[in-house]
């Protein structure tokens, strides 16, 4: 009896990444305009069809986030709105930022599956091997966006120049500062993954980040500013400090796990071969 049991569930098996160290030559599939749309059609169904129910789950728990939203904006009597059917199209508006930031790890990953056909095996190692941390850090800045950035600025602007204003943001304004936040930043702390990727397949090494830093700073506060819908250098800052710091995490993690990209990698015995005659003189040498 138990046996047949066993027999009727079938077994599950977690996917296998390709064989890092695997001989066999990479093989590209050529696909016609008609199919690249055909296969963008599915991944953007199968996006369609994870958002449904977060959606609905969205629409339930918008109410507890729209009073928790009116809390940390330092309002007296709620949010305002300005007409009859904003309290639901406010209602639908969250439950559509939940759904979005609760299924962002399927839409990378269906973005990145996308794109897989092109790549190597090795990058497509690299690359779904980070998609743990793509969720991890997507959380993160989520987190950081909701409970520390957006209250912190709602706080500040509602306690400057408290004499000569009535402090009651409009609620359409003030979901969006919460959302555009906390998607934004979702997505910034994505940065050193990027990063890392990028180093390891070749693109940018961590002595090329280190160059440029300058110029990265630059770029992170245009970022900061895009992302932070005030225009004030406090809120911005909330912003940008961390983006700082997740790029500095960026170089010292590219620097320790991807000393080496794999473009610079040989991919021949006999290239290996004159890598490892190059290493040994050069050890002479020294």
């Amino acid at each position: 009896m138990a046996r047949s049991i066993k027999q009727m569930i079938p077994s599950i098996r977690m996917p296998r990444l390709p064989d890092w160290n695997s001989d066999e030559p990479d093989v590209f599939e050529e696909m016609t305009l008609q199919e690249h749309l055909e296969e963008l059609r599915d991944r953007i169904m199968k996006m369609v069809i994870a958002i449904v129910p977060t959606f609905l789950f969205g629409f339930f728990v918008a109410g507890r986030i729209l009073t928790d939203i009116s809390e940390k904006a330092n309002t007296a009597a709620g949010l305002d709105v300005k007409s009859p059917t904003e309290t639901i199209t406010l209602t639908f508006k969250v439950a559509l930022y939940v759904a979005i930031a609760i299924c962002m790890p399927i839409i990378v990953y269906q973005f990145v599956a996308f794109l897989a056909p092109g790549m190597t095996k090795k990058e497509k190692k690299i690359l779904f091997s980070s998609l743990p941390f793509v969720t991890i850090l997507f959380v993160l800045g989520c987190y950081y966006g909701y409970f520390i950035a957006a209250p912190r600025a709602l706080h500040f602007l509602s306690t400057w120049n408290t004499g000569a204003f009535d402090w009651n943001p409009d609620g359409s304004e003030s979901v969006s500062f919460f959302m555009t936040l906390m998607i934004g930043l979702g997505l910034s702390f994505q940065l050193p993954v990027i990063m890392f990727i990028l180093a390891k397949i070749g693109i940018a090494s961590p002595a090329l980040m280190r160059k440029y830093r300058k110029y990265a700073f630059l770029v992170l506060l245009v970022v900061s500013a895009v992302i932070t819908p005030s225009t004030d250098p406090y809120n911005m800052a909330i912003v940008a400090v961390p983006l700082v710091v997740l790029y500095e995490v960026g170089i010292i993690l590219s620097s320790i796990f991807a000393k080496t990209g794999l473009r610079n990698q040989p991919t021949t015995p006999e290239g290996v071969e004159v890598a490892e005659s190059n290493a040994i003189e050069k050890a002479d040498d020294i």
